[in-house]
């Protein structure tokens, strides 16, 4: 029955959603948002949980800081007469209009913001619906702010020759009051008619460098660089500028600002003048290069030289490469490509240390595996060119440049050391931890690495960065915080020095590095020959400083049944940039010290309910506002028997800083106890304090009787509370003095009855009693009197019931109940019936066919034997 009851319930729950209207709700662009003066501003609104259409009308309005009540009528999708005159000629020219996304959201579009555009602007969708249920309109506000925003270049025309430098500067400032960021970036136009522009090198507004597509190769090696020099400043660096560098180049400034949904935008763009390039491509007849990728080793690290030919249509000619050491021939290239190796070398070569390639007809390389002492010297290389790929007698020769070579063995001793100037910083302050590292031989021939590792808390250490010996740094990925403002650096005098601006909670922890020297046997590095790993130290990041006080004087407040009240939070400092987040505490008069969350208005004014106050009907009496600067409020709404208690707030002061809203601290307000105001005659009612028990599923009346006689004229009320484990006073039902009932809470409706036999009887009559209605419960009766006619009703008398406890008592264990209570019990009695039967079946079918077997024996031996006339047998 209780399976059949549940099935039922949740078929009617389902049909009244099905059958419940849903609530129209506005929501508009969250605000406050600042934008500059002259700009093209958009304002999105939505609109859901409508009826009607699927296309939405809305109506835009505002209300000017001048007279912030009236409504200024602005731009409708409907009415073309809503626009008031002042804006009928901006919404006819298009300067200000709106653009349908969808059916149910729309684009305000303001091409030309001007200051007389600041103030509160309203969303508003006209009616669709069958009645009025929800939200028809919501607000927010737009701030109009000057465009302070400069960006400057002085033009220039500038000729250069291929592989020269240029340096170009642009002066960038802003005066803006808001917080806001920059970003800077310089652009390339190829050619003077073309409209789109190429990113070179771009500092954003996170102050993070990003290069162009056609510019990555080059900003890694150095050759294209975006400097700052002092606060407005900002220098672009181009290194061996190319023919493709040739056109026009400018800076472009642009100013961001964070809206309150956490986007950041871009209120302003800037852009200077321009700056011709020419560049001239520089005529070679038979030039010869040869560079090292390294020519400081160590002994078994891997030499590796490259050889280039730059010459006019060399795809076409014929060259024959010789390498060199200390001007004795090492091997030689021929212009079919092949190899031919100096005796001492052939050896090496066959074992594989010894390798030389021909790439391409322009590059020639000599590798050399696991150097020793033997290479150390002068390298050359000497390229002929040949008429013919057979001529024994090249046109032309050319020698490179000698390059030296040092080789040195590598010791032992490798140690490394790591120190802090400061081991206590506060939040904000940069500090810079020194590896330093020595041994027994010359480190600045021996090609190292480092390792920075990090521990936020014991045990583990997690690997930021590694710089290897060619310069590469590798970030992790999950340290990418890290990246951001950090900044390494290597000493001459062989220390690594790893710099953290702007220090942040996240960088509290402990730090090491750790050293490797390398071989490079084979390429990429190989196994390091030595690691070394430095001791501990400990950086502690400090937060400022809280000053936050808040009142701790104690206080009361007394109040009227059903009134309005507030309960006061008083701050006595906070800094001014900081947020208060406050919460509201209840402490019951019969609590066990255990304090209730009433509810928490975070630092974004952002509400949370605590548990025991999460009910809609809770929810709608108490409410947080911040009344001024210093002072908030809770207020409750319709007091009653069941909000006495000691009330306090705790405030938090929330800073921003660097990377987030961080906790400074908090402080506990004085206790305000809420009394209510009695009236001066009370009811006479019964006051004994009972012990009720009932079994779970029978019903329970709760007693609560008036004695004696009231006024003529009077109404009564009545609300019945039950005190939950911590403490509160929860309201169970109430009888208002015009016989209407109300049941604020949810789950008991149909449970709870007053049948009133007599007109001083409240008695309560509980049914189904389920496990957890046990617990105390209590009534409350008010007289109520009108003053006169058409005045309001006046509380006349009050009183109390005494306690009753409800204790709950298990049902009666009966065999049912204790078959219904197993579902495996259940599941064998239902199941066993059925077994029976197919055991039954099984034997009946198995006898049937043993006596169709039986039979049919009888009958063909009948058929084979029958008696003659003399009574003999006779076989058939």
């Amino acid at each position: 029955m209780g399976l059949a009851q549940c099935l039922v319930a949740a078929f009617l729950f389902l049909l009244l959603l099905g059958l419940a209207p849903a609530q129209r709700v506005v929501t508009v662009q969250q605000g406050p948002l600042h934008r500059v003066r002259g700009s093209h501003v958009t304002l999105w609104c939505k609109v859901r949980g409508y009826q009607g259409p699927a296309e939405q009308n809305f109506q835009w309005s505002i209300y000017l800081p001048s007279a912030p009540e009236r409504e200024v009528q602005i731009v409708s999708t409907v009415d073309p007469s809503f626009p008031y005159a002042i804006y009928t000629q901006r919404v006819g020219g298009r300067g200000i209009y709106v653009e349908r996304v969808q059916g149910d959201a729309v684009l305000l579009h303001i091409t030309e913001l001007q200051e007389r555009d600041a103030g509160e602007y309203e969303c508003h969708t006209p009616n669709t619906d069958e009645r009025y249920f929800g939200s028809y309109s919501a607000k927010m506000n737009l701030s109009v702010i000057a465009d302070t925003l400069s960006a400057s270049m002085a033009p220039q025309v500038l000729t250069l020759t291929e592989g020269d430098e240029v340096e170009l500067t642009c002066e960038v400032s802003k005066s803006t009051t808001q917080h806001t960021h920059l970003s800077v970036g310089w652009y390339h136009l190829r050619g003077t008619g073309e409209h789109q522009a190429e990113e070179v090198l771009t500092l954003s507004k996170d102050f993070i460098l990003k290069p162009g597509p056609s510019y990555v190769q080059r900003f890694l090696v150095g050759d294209v660089r975006l400097n700052k020099v002092g606060n407005t400043t900002y220098k672009l660096f181009l290194g061996g500028v190319k023919p493709s560098d040739q056109g026009q180049l400018y800076c472009e400034a642009a100013e961001w600002i964070e809206d309150p949904d956490k986007t950041w935008k871009d209120i302003s763009r800037k852009q200077t003048e321009r700056t011709s390039l020419t560049v001239m491509s520089q005529g070679r007849d038979l030039s010869v290069d040869i560079a090292a990728a390294e020519n400081s080793l160590s002994e078994g690290d891997t030499l590796q030289l490259n050889c280039t030919v730059e010459a006019q249509k060399s795809g076409s000619r014929h060259f024959q490469v010789i390498w060199l050491l200390n001007n004795m021939e090492v091997a030689r290239v021929d212009p079919h490509g092949v190899l031919t190796w100096e005796e001492e070398y052939e050896e090496r070569a066959k074992l594989g240390q010894l390798r030389a390639l021909k790439p391409s007809n322009t590059i020639y390389a000599l590798t050399i595996y696991e150097v020793g002492l033997r290479d150390n010297g002068t390298y050359h290389c000497s390229v002929s060119e040949m008429k013919t790929p057979g001529d024994l007698h090249g046109i032309q020769t050319n020698l490179s440049s000698g390059i030296q070579v040092n080789v040195k063995p590598i010791g032992l001793g490798l140690r490394t050391t790591l120190r802090s100037r400061i081991a206590t910083v506060r939040y904000g302050q940069s500090f810079e931890l020194i590896c330093q590292v020595s041994a027994n031989y010359t480190l600045e021939e021996v090609p190292a690495s480092v390792r920075w590792l990090f521990q936020p808390s014991p045990p583990t250490y997690h690997e930021l960065v590694q710089v290897f010996p060619n310069g590469t740094v590798a970030w992790v990925a999950a340290q990418s915080h890290f990246k951001e403002k950090a900044q390494l650096m290597k000493a001459a005098d062989t220390s690594f020095r790893l710099h953290i601006h702007s220090a942040v909670a996240a960088d509290e922890g402990t730090y090491q590095c750790e050293v490797e020297v390398w071989r490079r046997n084979v390429l990429p590095l190989g196994q390091p020959a030595a690691t070394t790993r430095s001791n501990p130290v400990g950086i502690k990041v400090v937060l400022p400083e809280s000053k936050l006080r808040v009142s701790a004087e104690d206080s009361s407040v007394e109040v009227a049944s059903s009134a309005d009240t507030a309960i006061e939070c008083r701050i006595v400092f906070a800094q001014n940039n900081s947020q208060l987040a406050v919460t509201w505490y209840l402490l019951p008069p019969l609590a066990d010290g255990t304090p209730l969350q009433i509810i928490r208005a975070n630092y974004s004014g952002v509400l949370e309910y605590g548990p025991e106050f999460s009910s809609p009907a809770q929810k709608s009496r108490f409410l947080s506002q911040r009344v001024s600067s210093n002072v908030f409020w809770l207020q409750i709404l319709s007091a009653n028997l069941g909000d006495r208690g000691r009330y306090y707030c705790v405030v938090e002061e929330w800073l921003w800083l660097v990377d987030g809203w961080y906790k400074l601290g908090e402080g506990t307000s004085g206790r305000t106890t809420l009394e209510f105001k009695l009236p001066e005659r009370e009811l006479q009612a019964d006051k004994t304090n009972r012990s009720l028990s009932a079994r779970e599923g029978e019903e329970v009346t709760l007693p609560c009787l008036l004695q004696g006689a009231r006024l003529p004229g009077t109404h009564l009320s009545a609300t019945w509370f039950q005190v939950k484990k911590s403490g509160l006073d929860s309201p169970l039902l109430t009888l208002h003095r015009d016989g209407a009932i109300q049941l604020p809470q949810e789950g008991r409706e149909g449970r709870l009855y007053l049948r009133r036999p007599t007109p001083g009887d409240f008695s309560l009559t509980l049914t189904h009693v389920e496990s957890g209605d046990a617990g105390l419960y209590y009534c409350q009766v008010q007289e109520w009197q009108r003053q006169g006619e058409g005045q309001d009703w006046a509380l006349q008398a009050s009183a109390r019931s005494g306690y009753t406890q409800l204790a709950t008592i298990p049902p009666e264990s009966t065999v049912m109940s204790r078959i219904c209570s197993s579902p495996s019990l259940l599941n064998f009695i239902l199941c066993l019936p059925l077994v029976l039967i197919l055991l039954l079946a099984l034997a009946v079918f198995c006898w049937y066919c043993k006596y169709r077997k039986n039979k049919k024996g009888n009958i063909t031996g009948n058929q084979l034997m029958e008696l003659d006339l003399n009574g003999e047998v006779k076989t058939t």
